[in-house]
C-alpha cells in the first residue's frame, strides 16, 4: 500500500455557457470530482458579478482560473481585466489559479486576495530541462501554497524528469501532457502531487484522462490491489 495522501480530482470546465457550466458541475459532482476548476477565459459572460453568481451556483469547491492566451487560454480583454476578474473571483473560490509569467503587480493582487494561491506554468511546445523545472518551481513555491507546471514531452526522458521534480519537491503538481504523458497524471499523485485534472468529456489538455478511469487507478494503486 502507497503510503501518501490521498491527491484531489479536478474536473476543468471549459463552457461558453452557464447552463453548460452548471450542467457539466453536476455531473463531476455527482461522479466524486474534489473539485472543479472553472475556466472563466472560456465564458462568453466573464463579467465579475456573473462569475461569482455562477460560482455560488456551483456550490462546490472551485479552482478559478482566467488563463492567459500565451498559456492556451481564450480571454480577449487585457491583462489588468484579466487579473481583475481573478480578484473578484478569490472570495468564492478554494483556489485560484495565476500563471508565473504574470506581471508581478497583477499577480501580487490576486494571490493576496485568495485563500490559497496555484502558481502555474504551461508549454505546449517542449519540456524544459529539468534544472530549469526545478528552477521554475523554486520560483512558484515561494509565491504560492502550490507550484504547478504543465509541459509537453518529447520523449520518455521528459516524462521520467516531470516525475523526478514532483518527487523531490511539496506540493507541487507536474503534469506530462499528450499520450506520451498521460500515465504522469496517475502516477505523479503517488509521488506527492496534491491535485490531478481529470475530465468528463474530452479533457481541457491533451492527454488527460477520464474521471471514472482517473479515480480507479489511483484508488488501486494506493491500495495495492495490483
Amino acid at each position: 500500500m502507497i503510503m501518501t495522501p490521498k491527491p484531489l480530482i479536478c474536473v476543468p470546465i471549459l463552457k461558453k455557457d452557464r447552463e453548460d457550466v452548471l450542467k457539466v458541475a453536476t455531473e463531476a459532482i455527482k461522479l466524486g470530482a474534489d473539485l472543479v476548476e472553472l475556466r472563466i477565459d472560456a465564458l462568453l459572460d466573464n463579467d465579475p458579478q456573473s462569475v461569482t453568481h455562477l460560482m455560488e451556483e456551483i456550490n462546490h469547491p472551485i479552482i478559478a482560473t482566467n488563463r492567459m492566451r500565451e498559456e492556451g487560454g481564450y480571454f480577449m480583454g487585457s491583462e489588468s481585466e484579466r487579473t481583475g476578474i481573478l480578484v473578484e473571483a478569490a472570495d468564492y473560490a478554494d483556489y485560484v489559479d495565476i500563471e508565473l509569467q504574470t506581471n508581478e503587480k497583477l499577480r501580487s493582487e490576486v494571490i493576496r486576495a485568495t485563500k490559497s494561491a496555484i502558481i502555474s506554468f504551461h508549454d505546449f511546445e517542449r519540456t524544459p530541462p529539468r534544472n530549469e523545472l526545478l528552477e521554475i518551481v523554486r520560483r512558484e513555491r515561494e509565491l504560492g501554497a502550490i507550484a504547478k507546471f504543465s509541459v509537453m514531452p518529447q520523449n520518455r526522458q521528459d516524462t521520467l524528469n516531470v516525475l523526478e521534480v514532483v518527487n523531490q519537491n511539496d506540493n507541487t503538481i507536474g503534469i506530462a501532457m499528450g499520450e506520451l504523458g498521460r500515465y504522469t497524471r496517475v502516477v505523479a499523485p503517488l509521488l506527492g502531487s496534491p491535485l490531478t485534472y481529470a475530465s468528463l468529456d474530452g479533457g481541457s489538455a491533451p492527454g488527460q484522462l477520464d474521471l471514472n478511469d482517473t479515480k480507479e487507478i489511483i484508488d488501486t494503486l494506493m491500495a495495492g490491489d495490483y
